[in-house]
């Protein structure tokens, strides 16, 4: 069974019930989820021996973090205790013409005063198969940046695959600050992962001519800048998830692929979803991406696989996307009518 190491921040997920506006009612639903973690556990989901790695503090809402973990089939030996506190992110839902939004609590977090030197990576990446993380963790800090570099350089030295999400996240760091930080670290990457925003934000390229929210989207600029990419910066796969914003409730979702190996653009099959909740649809796709590859499914395979594992979990509430390689398989193979399995 392929091993993935994943390394990032878990957080506690409070959300208000179903469409409420935050704190409309006095109750909150209490789940985890973070970037990698949500890979974690969707490639958990698929059968792949999927390890996370993080720091949590040794008390009950820490214990409950590794708890939803395991529960999910996620390998927690290689959890770090130690730190005060676990970040917290509040999420409303939107609808229709009001946007979803999200407020983050993650200052001093567990994670981000990880000092650098503590993992053990030569042991966390023995035997390991392929290593995924986020732009998300280096933005928490000098300390998660340096220790991101320590865990893609310990990863390449075990003969891991690499692959990052460049998950731009503005209310973290300036994308001045992103670009100093992720640009040195893409020549350690096999996979990026991104939308236009992120390789805008995070790698200074633009797309040119598209508007996602506007539903225009250039498939030429996106092979320019995905070629770009791979030019400048050396990762064979650079894959480019895209999301048309109808609106709130309504999203067409599908995804591009260059595959530099072979000089070839692919370009996904299309879905109309109606969201049930998009935090984790990006996470999904990667863990779809990756799964695809590992398992040795050619890249336009893995690509469809990807597309179908995201799409559905923007039907699932919360983090984590609770399905099969069956039923991923049975919708990317075109069987998107949703009646009832009997």
């Amino acid at each position: 069974m392929p091993k993935v190491v994943t390394f990032g921040e878990i957080m506690l997920r409070l959300s208000p019930p179903g469409f409420e506006r935050l704190l409309q009612s006095p109750v909150l639903a209490a789940t985890f989820g973070g970037g990698e973690a949500n890979v974690a556990v969707s490639l958990a989901q698929f059968g792949i021996d999927s390890y996370y790695v993080t720091r949590l503090p040794a008390n009950d809402i820490g214990d409950a973090a590794v708890r939803a973990l395991r529960a999910e089939g996620v390998r927690t030996d290689l959890i770090v205790r130690g730190g005060d506190r676990v970040g917290i992110y509040f999420v409303e839902a939107g609808a229709s013409q009001r946007a979803s939004s999200v407020l983050y609590d993650r200052a001093r977090s567990a994670i981000s005063e990880l000092e650098p030197g503590t993992i053990d990576w030569a042991r966390v990446f023995s035997g390991a198969d392929w290593f995924h993380v986020t732009g998300i963790t280096p933005a928490l800090g000098d300390k998660a940046a340096v220790c991101t570099r320590e865990a893609l350089d310990a990863a390449r030295k075990a003969g891991a695959r690499v692959s990052v999400d460049l998950n731009f996240r503005r209310k973290l760091w300036t994308e001045k600050r992103a670009q100093e930080v992720m640009r040195p670290l893409m020549r350690s990457v096999d996979v990026v992962i991104a939308n236009e925003e992120d390789i805008q934000s995070v790698l200074g390229l633009d797309v040119a001519n598209t508007d996602v929210t506007a539903g225009h989207l250039n498939l030429d600029g996106y092979q320019q800048v995905a070629q770009k990419v791979s030019k400048e910066f050396g990762p064979s796969l650079v894959a480019i998830t895209l999301r048309e914003s109808v609106s709130a409730s309504d999203n067409g979702w599908s995804a591009v692929l260059w595959d530099n190996a072979h000089s070839r653009f692919l370009q996904s099959q299309r879905y109309d979803v109606r969201l049930v909740d998009r935090v984790g649809g990006g996470d999904s796709f990667a863990a779809g991406l990756i799964y695809g590859l590992i398992a040795g499914r050619e890249p336009e395979a893995a690509l469809r696989f990807a597309v179908a594992a995201s799409a559905l979990k923007q039907t699932i509430p919360g983090d984590f996307n609770r399905v099969s390689v069956a039923e991923v398989d049975r919708l990317a193979k075109g069987d998107a009518s949703g009646r009832v399995q009997r």
